[in-house]
């Protein structure tokens, strides 16, 4: 009798034998379910639509009566397939819009950051150094030149 795969009492876990299987890890994220849903709705409409234009030209080499209908269906698929993939590439926008944003400073916040913290940290071990303010981007109507407002108005 044969040894077959199944009687084989080794298996993957005897020395010098290489594992069936091999768990990798994946290269990118899973999508998310809604732009995954969408994905697979806009596969399936153009893989309908693709069949239906290659029996219409089928139809219509033949000379088929039935050319004049599937050509009407797969213009009408066409526009149906370009909605889907569309619907796609807006599904995918709008989730990384909403659940996508990674807060994080760029690499210009982070160096002008270290390069407060160093002027900072200077001017606290010069004694009687004067302290030099960095300079920081203007707040909500300080450029136009209105804020603080001039004393008399009622707002300050």
């Amino acid at each position: 009798m044969a040894k077959t795969y199944e009687d084989d009492d080794a298996g993957a876990g005897a020395p010098g034998e290489q594992p069936l299987w091999v768990e990798q890890p994946a290269e990118r994220r899973r999508m998310p379910d809604t732009v995954r849903r969408s994905a697979v709705r806009a596969v399936l409409i153009v893989a309908v639509t693709l069949t239906v234009a290659t029996i219409t030209f089928f139809l219509t080499v033949t000379g088929s009566w039935l050319a004049l209908p599937l050509s009407l269906v797969a213009i009408a698929g066409t526009v149906v397939a370009t909605w889907g993939v569309l619907d796609v590439l807006i599904t995918r926008q709008t989730w990384n819009q909403r659940y996508g944003v990674v807060s994080e400073p760029s690499s210009t916040a982070r160096d002008r950051r270290r390069e407060r913290r160093r002027v900072r940290r200077e001017a606290r071990a010069a004694p009687g150094a004067p302290v030099r303010q960095p300079e920081r981007i203007p707040g909500r109507g300080e450029a136009a030149g209105i804020w603080p407002p001039p004393s008399g108005t009622g707002r300050g």
